[in-house]
C-alpha cells in the first residue's frame, strides 16, 4: 500500500488528534497508512491550509499538557527504581538503587519539559522579570541630547 500524498480533512485530523493525544509526528508518520513528514510539512507550508495549520498549532499546545502530565506520572513512577542486590550464591542480600532507571526518568521528565516549555512558552516557559539589577522595577530615562553644532561654511 502506498503511502498517501493527498491532503484530505479526514487524514489531517487524524494526524491532529494524534498529536494532541500526545504521539510525535515521526511516531505517526513510520505508520505506512499515513504520510511522509515532508508531505505533511509540505500541507503544513501550502498557503491554501489555514484550516490544516490552526488545527495543527492546537494539537501541539495540547501535547504540551499531555507531556506536562506525563511528566508527573514519570516522577511518581518508583517501579524499576530498585533493583534486589544478590550474593555469590544468588540469595537477596539487599536491595539497591537502579542507577540507569533513575537517569532515565530524569532524562524522560528533563526532554518532557523542554519540548513543553517551547511548544507553549507563555504556560511553561521561564518567566523573565526585567529589574534594575537590584530587583527592583526598571525604569527607563530618555535624555535628549543638545543638537550638534553645525560646521556653516558661510
Amino acid at each position: 500500500m502506498a503511502r498517501p500524498t493527498i491532503y484530505s480533512d479526514e487524514l489531517a485530523n487524524t494526524i491532529c488528534e494524534q498529536i494532541a493525544e500526545g504521539r510525535s509526528l515521526r511516531s505517526i508518520c513510520l505508520d505506512e497508512a499515513m504520510p511522509a513528514k515532508s508531505t505533511v510539512f509540505a500541507w503544513l507550508a501550502d498557503p491554501g491550509r489555514d484550516d490544516f495549520r490552526t488545527k495543527y498549532v492546537h494539537a501541539r499546545e495540547a501535547q504540551a499538557d499531555v507531556l506536562v502530565d506525563e511528566m508527573t506520572d514519570i516522577a511518581d513512577d518508583g517501579t524499576n527504581d530498585w533493583m534486589e542486590q544478590k550474593n555469590s550464591d544468588g540469595e537477596v542480600t539487599g536491595w539497591k538503587e537502579n542507577g540507569e532507571a533513575l537517569r532515565r526518568s530524569a532524562l524522560r521528565i528533563s526532554a518532557r519539559q523542554w519540548i513543553a516549555e517551547k511548544l507553549r512558552p507563555k504556560k511553561y516557559g521561564s518567566k523573565v522579570a526585567l529589574t534594575d539589577g537590584e530587583g527592583g522595577p526598571l525604569t527607563v530615562q530618555i535624555v535628549k541630547f543638545k543638537d550638534a553644532p553645525r560646521n556653516d561654511p558661510r
